[in-house]
């Protein structure tokens, strides 16, 4: 049940939010909200492949 949910989130996540790795964003440089949706899509991503 779990990964579904999660499997699903990460599909809307591509959709929705932007991709910082295809902008080859610096993380040392990048600011809260976009190092938050990093972590976000990280978070998601890792959870949907358990």
């Amino acid at each position: 049940m779990n990964n579904i949910l999660f499997s699903i989130l990460a599909k809307l996540n591509k959709l929705i939010l932007p991709s910082f790795t295809k902008r080859r964003l610096d993380l040392s440089k990048a600011s809260k909200l976009q190092l938050l949706i990093f972590g976000w899509k990280l978070y998601v991503t890792k959870r949907a492949l358990k």
